[in-house]
């Protein structure tokens, strides 16, 4: 059964930084697309970054632009996201999530072409 585990999330003052892993088991990320995503409380699960693993081809939300950092080490089967200048916006439950066979195309709809998801993790950023 494939699995992945994202860790790594926690509560961090404003300003701060949180680097956020991705471990996949059962499932090797050999041409697939990462995604992180990110829902906040009363609000639709958004994008947030994807990186390719094949190709390393990276797309960014805007607003997270300059600020976050996706990255892959495909020996470990691990995806990261160091996220930095963290503000109280950042809140939210973050999921990995991966599309096989795919590169980091898409900018839109992307959560409807997942096929396998983490479990989440939490990230508060206090003002």
């Amino acid at each position: 059964e494939v699995q992945l585990q994202a860790s790594g999330g926690g509560l961090v003052q404003a300003g701060g930084s949180l680097r956020l892993s991705c471990v996949a088991s059962e499932f090797t990320f050999d041409d697939s697309a990462i995604y992180w995503f990110r829902q906040a409380p009363g609000k639709e699960r958004e994008g947030v970054s994807c990186i390719g693993s094949s190709d390393h081809r990276t797309w960014y939300r805007d607003s997270m632009k300059g600020r976050f950092t996706t990255s892959s080490d495909n020996a470990k089967n691990t995806v990261y996201l160091q996220m930095n200048s963290l503000q109280p916006e950042d809140t939210a439950v973050y999921y990995c999530g991966v599309e096989g066979e795919a590169s980091c195309v898409r900018t839109v709809g992307m959560e409807y072409a997942v096929d396998y998801w983490g479990q989440g993790t939490q990230v508060t950023v206090s003002s």
